[in-house]
């Protein structure tokens, strides 16, 4: 029965990790109808005024009718823009439709199976793995290979190429010192308004780094600099106190100068662009319902938390001095448990223990005198096989030897 419980698939909680498989085409299909919708209005605005400006001008003469011809073609040239963007706003809102299928597909396929013994557990898995090496090498900048890997298993529908490759384009731009691909995307549609709900900075720090450039540049005029703070900078002297004022005292002194000076020197580091372009990243996560880390992370550490015990991280210094059977016993228990492993021991230091609502322990317990606990028959049964005298008992981990007078009863409360 217990068996039977423990390999039995809790299905909710099973997929919590998989919450942004289906999150992110809905965010992405919301902005695509916004992007779509903002193209409308804008254009659609211009071509209400510009015919009414046309049909007024005529009425009253002001215009001939070759310019009242002129500023149809006008209007017809720029309907013909907004169907192609309409056309690619569709294209792309049907590809989304079918990754969105595909991946609630994939999810569904999961409550078809009530064990995890399923034959078609293992290959579900599997699939889940990949698309977590795809997500974890998309996040780290490896873009070839995770197209790669999608391509090879076949799950292109169920991960993110295309956002993340975008991202990491203009992540790239950004440690490049390259700030205009960043800023195309804030303004774009209507993120800037979407970023502007969220209280984001990304745009004036930007907007600064353009500033902090342009002052660096000595060929720049101070005319073209002052024209920059006005427009981008002193509209936010209330929000941004501190970079507006740092801006208006870059303007009294030369960049040699201000680097010799605490409050701008770190304005002038190279370190400036590592921060924006995380800035970037963690603005462009949060725009999309992305969580902040790999998902590969999320479920190593869940799977780390659930193995890990105290004893995986103790340390006995005298265990060195055991005996070679001793030995023997703890690297058989290393053998056996992942956490003790070289390979995840250190990985695993600092995840909490996993709760567990049923705690198990040996009958008749016996503390000793070092501060471990063992059960009374376990520990005569050990003492025995080390042939131990009459009356002595020997710890299981550390090998000290104790009489039975310094023992004490435990009593679980």
């Amino acid at each position: 029965m217990g068996d039977h419980a423990a390999s039995k698939l809790d299905h909710e909680n099973h997929l919590l990790l998989d919450q942004p498989l289906l999150r992110l085409p809905v965010e992405l299909l919301r902005k695509n109808f916004r992007s779509a919708h903002f193209e409308v209005e804008k254009d659609g605005t211009y071509i209400r005024n510009a015919l009414r400006e046309t049909a007024t001008a005529s009425v009253n003469g002001r215009a001939s009718q070759d310019d009242v011809l002129r500023n149809l073609d006008t209007m017809i040239a720029r309907m013909r823009g907004v169907k192609r963007k309409l056309t690619a706003f569709a294209e792309e809102e049907n590809k989304l439709h079918r990754h969105e299928e595909s991946r609630v597909r994939h999810l569904s396929e999961l409550y078809g199976m009530y064990s995890v013994d399923d034959v078609k557990y293992e290959g579900w898995s599997r699939t889940r793995l990949d698309r977590l090496l795809v997500d974890y090498l998309l996040r780290q900048g490896y873009t070839d290979s995770a197209r790669a890997l999608a391509e090879e298993k076949g799950i292109e529908p169920l991960v993110d190429l295309d956002t993340f490759e975008q991202m990491n384009k203009i992540r790239r731009c950004i440690l490049n010192r390259s700030v205009a691909e960043a800023l195309a995307w804030c303004t774009a549609g209507d993120t800037k308004k979407e970023l502007r709900k969220m209280d984001s900075n990304l745009e004036f720090m930007l907007r600064f780094q353009q500033y902090i450039e342009l002052v660096r540049d000595r060929t720049t005029k101070p005319h073209e600099i002052l024209v920059h703070a006005r427009k981008f900078l002193f509209p936010y002297r209330d929000t941004y106190t501190k970079e507006v004022l740092q801006a208006c005292g870059m303007l009294a002194l030369p960049p040699g100068s201000a680097q010799e000076i605490d409050a701008y020197a770190d304005l002038y580091s190279p370190a400036r662009w590592e921060m924006l372009a995380n800035l970037f990243v963690t603005t462009h996560n949060a725009l999309l319902a992305l969580p902040p880390v790999p998902l590969l992370h999320v479920a190593l550490s869940s799977g780390l938390s659930a193995l890990k015990t105290p004893a995986c991280h103790s340390t006995h210094p005298s265990s060195v001095a055991g005996p070679p059977s001793h030995h023997t016993s703890l690297s058989l228990a290393t053998s056996v448990c992942p956490i003790c492993s070289m390979e995840l021991n250190q990985l695993a230091r600092t995840v909490p223990y996993a709760f567990h609502s049923k705690s198990h322990v040996e009958p008749d317990l016996l503390l000793l005198p070092n501060g471990r606990a063992y059960g009374r028959a376990r520990l005569e049964e050990y003492s025995r096989k080390a042939g131990l005298l009459e009356g002595q008992i020997k710890d299981l981990r550390t090998g000290e030897i104790f009489s039975m007078e310094r023992l004490k009863k435990v009593y679980i409360t």
